[in-house]
């Protein structure tokens, strides 16, 4: 096939899929969305990307303040990663994971020599679900042990075991009790389930809470516990500082393998390569045995997770085969753009752009919305990773929607927010402000004043 029979045929395949009216009728014809009841969604057509911005497909223009499912972290249509992928297409499109292949080694060796301490293998999988199920499934066949202890507020994934590990009302549906999970409590100030009036009171009570539930469960039944280094979707909590420390203590007391999931907090999206870093003690990160990853690994250009595998569970699997795999394991497009991706981050210096945009820009102009509006009860977090709790009361904290629901002044405020061109990330009763990392100062300004002037007009 000549140059432009083949530009032909390719224009010809994706010429309709342009046609934003027919994108959205085969869309509700066909298309089954996840967490969604069928008949009751009215998807928005995305029609383009660029940087920090969506395009509806009508041609209106949106401020992406959610990062979609805060994985573009390198904003939309990068052209360093574009290019990469466009470059690992031309050569070798696929292969199957039991062959080695260079771009694959690439992405191993740069996801390497950011991880803390000695996670310095990495297995590749297709997304953070996949990863978490086997981190897991290493930790169980490395103790002998199978419960699994992670919080509730907690999102670990949608397949079967990360969703019952998973601790927001997504698992209720899933939950039959018959996947080794145990949940406890995790530190979280402003709804303390331990009565705290200080951070460090909430560090020490949070860790005697996980120490009881250790003991009553059994130390010699417990194969991991699985954190998100700062929980993401359940509220961006940045946990105090030494508790990330004590449940490794705990750990390593009862032979517990600890498992920081950082699928979304990864990367640079709180401030750090990894948001495991925010509880250094002594200037020495804290360590966990394995570390899940996903989303902004490659920006999701081309679904991509992983686990970073410590020295000592990697010797288990030295001479004895690992009960597991994926067709697509290290999938050389999503290498490629994984590549491009961690490069990209260390020439520009993302994660300090992060890391200032938190400090200068986001943190400042969130503070300046809590002190003008009563239904902001706490504003939270680090780097491009923040929410605002809302409140219909701030006395009693009582929350402007409830646990695992929203409320018609929630959709208000996210209404307001698209009216306004601005694409808010909503989860029960907060607005989380999750931008790209590559988000302009100017940019971020807008959105905070998009979001200020949607909840004035929802007040009221």
């Amino acid at each position: 096939m000549t140059d432009v029979m083949a530009s032909d045929a390719m224009t010809s395949d994706l010429a309709t899929t342009h046609d934003a009216a027919r994108a959205y009728e085969l869309d509700r014809a066909h298309v089954f969305h996840s967490w969604s009841a069928q008949a009751e969604i009215s998807p928005m057509v995305i029609s383009r990307a660029e940087g920090s911005h969506v395009w509806d497909g009508a041609g209106r223009r949106y401020l992406d303040f959610t990062s979609q499912l805060v994985f573009t972290n390198l904003g939309h249509q990068h052209p360093r990663i574009v290019a990469a992928i466009q470059e690992q297409a031309a050569t070798l499109c696929t292969v199957a994971p039991a062959f080695a292949n260079g771009t694959r080694s690439e992405a191993a060796r740069l996801i390497a020599e950011h991880t803390p301490g000695d996670l310095d293998h990495v297995f590749f999988t297709n997304g953070g679900a996949d990863a978490n199920e086997h981190a897991v499934r290493m930790a169980r066949l490395h103790t002998g042990r199978h419960k699994v202890l992670t919080t509730y507020r907690s999102y670990h994934g949608g397949t079967h075991l990360a969703v019952n590990m998973t601790g927001d009302p997504r698992r209720w549906a899933s939950d039959h009790a018959s996947t080794g999970t145990v949940h406890f409590f995790g530190p979280f100030l402003y709804r303390s389930a331990f009565h705290a009036t200080t951070e460090a009171e909430e560090c020490q009570r949070a860790l005697e809470h996980l120490e009881q539930v250790v003991a009553l469960e059994g130390p010699g039944t417990i194969a991991a516990i699985v954190l998100e280094a700062i929980p993401g979707t359940a509220g961006i909590m940045v946990p105090p500082p030494g508790y990330l420390a004590g449940v490794r203590e705990i750990c390593d007391r009862h032979g517990i393998v600890m498992i920081a999931d950082e699928v979304m907090s990864g990367f640079g999206r709180s401030g750090r390569w990894f948001a495991i870093e925010h509880g250094d003690v002594l200037d020495e990160p804290c360590v966990p045995d394995l570390l899940t990853f996903a989303k902004g690994v490659n920006s999701g250009y081309v679904p991509l997770g992983g686990v970073a595998i410590s020295d000592a569970i990697h010797a288990t699997f030295a001479h004895r085969a690992y009960p597991g795999g994926l067709t697509y394991s290290g999938h050389p497009l999503a290498c490629a753009a994984a590549v491009a991706t961690i490069r990209t981050m260390e020439d520009d210096d993302l994660v300090g752009r992060s890391d200032r945009l938190g400090a200068e820009v986001i943190g400042p102009g969130m503070q300046a919305l809590a002190e003008k509006h009563d239904w902001i009860g706490e504003v939270r977090g680090t780097g491009a990773f923040w929410a605002v709790e809302l409140v219909s009361d701030r006395s009693t904290r009582e929350p402007l929607a409830p646990y695992g629901g929203s409320s018609p002044e929630m959709a208000a405020v996210v209404k307001g927010c698209q009216e306004r061109g601005m694409l808010p990330f909503s989860n029960f009763n907060r607005i989380h402000v999750v931008p790209p990392l590559t988000t302009t100062d100017d940019e971020a300004r807008e959105g905070l004043a998009i979001l200020d002037d949607a909840l004035t007009a929802a007040a009221g």
